[in-house]
């Protein structure tokens, strides 16, 4: 197996990162290889690109459109990184209480931009509550979700 030069790796990296924040999921769903393996802790496994983008695009168009994930730490070993992209919601009140759950993420680099493996590790029941509070305090869910 090729050990890609770590600059590319980190490279591709942030580049995920920036394309699943802006929302664009068929553009994160491209930056996986067409043999790709997504390993959703909650969801399941989908093999193949084409399998992640029918996923991730189904299951974000239940997510409120406003949602971030910071990701204050990273971890590049090889080809792998590891990091924690917290899946946040903004306050509905607009102050500044918290409505977020921990997830750690593992990838494995193939080059060319793309990823050949991902990992998603958080607790659903973690993420449940956080949706349930915060729309309790007004937040509010796209038609038709059925997130919770």
């Amino acid at each position: 197996m090729e050990i890609f030069d770590r600059s590319e790796v980190e490279e591709a990296y942030r580049n995920f990162v920036v394309v699943g924040d802006s929302g664009d999921w068929n553009a994160w769903a491209d930056l996986h290889t067409v043999d790709g393996l997504w390993v959703e802790c909650h969801l399941g496994t989908f093999k193949g690109r084409e399998a992640i983008r029918e996923a991730i695009t189904s299951v974000m168009a239940a997510a409120p459109p406003d949602m971030f994930f910071p990701t204050p730490w990273h971890v590049i070993e090889g080809n792998r990184v590891v990091y924690y992209p917290v899946q946040a919601l903004p306050d509905p009140k607009g102050g500044d209480e918290k409505y977020e759950f921990a997830c750690v993420t593992i990838l494995e680099y193939a080059g060319n931009g793309e990823f050949s493996y991902q990992e998603d590790v958080y607790n659903p029941r973690a993420g449940e509550k956080v949706f349930k509070r915060w729309i309790a305090a007004g937040g509010e869910l796209p038609s038709g979700s059925n997130l919770i």
